[in-house]
């Protein structure tokens, strides 16, 4: 079971274990043991046994099962449960009309219909690729919140620190054109999950949770695909029972590095009722009937945004991530082969060790990092406005077609441009224009996990790390201080989630491996904004569109066999 959670895995299907046996048998062995526990027993908290077999021939581990099944409650309590604020209808449909103008096509607005269902709920999923407007939808939804109610506290936040400064950056943008009384009623920070909840030193104990809830009306939460089962838990629990709880993320991005899918599970299915409808349709002019989907777990609470602003679904990249969700990946690559877009690249690299086309194309990506460091060594705005435009991400971390690796080498390249090699009496890993990616939460120093800094030379020569400050500009740490890092040339795709580039290189691992998956090749691909390559060979990139990534779990069973409403 130890080994399922590292995998990902919530729990273990008695199929799985079975191993050609009879999953009936094996269920009884179990139940006899003392050691497993039925679903209805482990309601009992005298009920001691450290597994849970459900009816449905699911096996947990007890706390991943009581976490299940409390996160489905929470959920269920707080999609069935309406807010009064639409007591007003014609105020809050001109205010709707206001912020969502009408489209020249005259199709129904999805992002005005996740604004007004945001409106109606206390729950509300809102799911959609890069560019599919999500940011602004959020943007609007505020606005019309705090024109009904200026006093309405607000909540931002993302898994990572990367994710919720990249969040913040983005609301500021699209809220650019808002009334000034609106814009400065908007919240001016956006924090990781763990601080908002108020992490303490005993692991996975926060500040906040029912006992003492957020102070906040509104939680909003980017990149929840991130979230794993425990995570989630804690955060549903800690957002108080009158305050709406917005979840964004992208259906069919990469899931949690932790045990559980929760996002994807959530936003599986779009489905509203007939009453939700209705009221719907008063609110934008039209009725979502387009949405209904069977699978949907939780009715009158999701909404996809299908539309992408940022590229079309006939662009490269668009045409790209399509393909690879749709698993075509024969027909995708023999497009990509025929280089018919100049937005993606395909460079044929099969072998064990990247070729030195690749090599080069990583090195070409940070040649304006380069002139950067080049021009003023001390001007960290420049130096970041130049290195975030280009990232290498990777499947895997280890081999040479790895992250590790793929770091080594850009290394050497920009100490040796630099004329500060390694071998001149440097033993220091620190050089000017290291950047580092921090790999642990760090409350003292504000740092946290996914937080990419860039080593600069002060005017004493001294070596600084320098990451943008949450309220804006830069901030130096001594490398001394910092927790635990890694040079951050080249990022694992799962480290790359909540970032955006210009351009990609997507580096594939030399066979295909187990977590070389379709939602790892999307979400790497769609970090590019502009431009996006991959380095591989046919049958890594084949294998990848046709692995789904599988994460047992019990969550959706759970929600479905709530009653849901008509």
């Amino acid at each position: 079971m130890a080994l399922a959670g590292t995998a990902g895995h919530v729990c273990l299907p008695l199929n799985d274990l079975a191993d050609g046996e009879d999953p009936d048998a094996l269920g009884a062995l179990l139940r006899d043991s003392g050691v497993v526990a039925g679903a209805h027993e482990a309601a009992s908290p005298e009920d001691a046994r450290p597994l849970v077999l459900d009816e449905d021939g699911r096996l947990y581990l007890r706390r991943h099962f009581d976490l299940e099944r409390g996160l489905a409650a929470a959920l269920h309590a707080r999609a069935i449960a309406g807010v009064a604020v639409v007591d007003d209808p014609p105020a809050v449909r001109a205010l709707l009309a206001r912020f969502f103008p009408p489209r020249a096509d005259g199709r129904a607005d999805w992002q005005q219909t996740a604004a007004a269902l945001a409106l109606l709920r206390r729950l509300v999923v809102i799911s959609g690729g890069p560019g599919t407007g999500k940011t602004t939808t959020v943007a609007a939804l505020l606005a019309c919140l705090l024109s009904l109610h200026p006093e309405t506290r607000v909540a931002l936040a993302a898994p990572t620190g990367k994710a919720a400064a990249r969040m913040l950056e983005a609301l500021r943008a699209r809220a650019a054109h808002l009334p000034a009384e609106l814009r400065d009623r908007l919240p001016d920070e956006a924090a990781t999950v763990h601080r908002l909840l108020g992490a303490t030193p005993r692991s996975g104990h926060f500040v906040h949770h029912a006992g003492n809830p957020l102070p906040y009306d509104v939680v909003v939460v980017d990149e929840a695909s991130m979230l794993d089962l425990a995570l989630a838990a804690r955060l549903v629990d800690a957002v108080p029972a009158h305050a709406r709880l917005i979840l964004l993320g992208d259906k069919d991005q990469l899931a949690a590095v932790e045990a559980g899918a929760v996002f994807a599970e959530l936003s599986a299915g779009c489905r509203f009722s007939a009453a939700c409808a209705d009221r719907l349709e008063a609110l934008t002019g039209h009725r979502p009937d387009g949405a209904r989907e069977d699978a949907a777990v939780l009715p009158d609470a999701v909404v996809w945004l299908r539309e992408s602003h940022r590229f079309a679904t006939d662009s490269g990249i668009g045409r790209l991530a399509a393909g690879i969700n749709a698993g075509e990946g024969a027909a995708t690559l023999d497009w990509l082969r025929a280089a018919a877009d100049p937005a993606v690249r395909w460079l044929e690299d099969a072998g064990r060790s990247p070729t030195a086309a690749t090599r080069a194309r990583c090195e070409a990506g940070y040649a304006a990092y380069l002139e950067a460091l080049r021009a003023g060594m001390d001007d960290p705005a420049a130096a970041f406005a130049a290195f975030e435009r280009f990232r290498v991400l990777a499947a895997v971390h280890e081999g040479p077609r790895g992250v590790r690796a793929l770091n080594v080498q850009l290394s050497q390249w920009l100490r040796a441009a630099l004329d500060h090699p390694a071998d001149r009496g440097a033993a220091s890993p620190w050089y000017p224009g290291r950047p580092v990616i921090v790999l642990r939460n760090d409350y003292a120093l504000g740092l946290f996990n996914g937080d990419v800094g860039l080593t600069l030379a002060g005017a004493d020569g001294v070596p600084a790390v320098w990451f943008p400050a949450p309220g804006g500009g830069y901030r130096a740490v001594s490398p001394a201080r910092l927790p635990a890092h890694d040079t951050a040339f080249a990022l694992t795709v799962h480290k790359s989630q909540g970032s955006e580039f210009e351009e990609v290189l997507v580096v594939l691992p030399e066979a295909d491996v187990p977590v070389l998956t379709r939602e790892l090749l999307y979400t790497g691909v769609t970090r590019a904004a502009r431009r996006v390559a991959l380095a591989g060979g046919e049958a890594a990139f084949v294998a990848a569109c046709a692995r789904r990534t599988t994460r047992h779990s019990g969550l959706a069973a759970r929600l479905a066999a709530v009653p849901q409403p008509a």
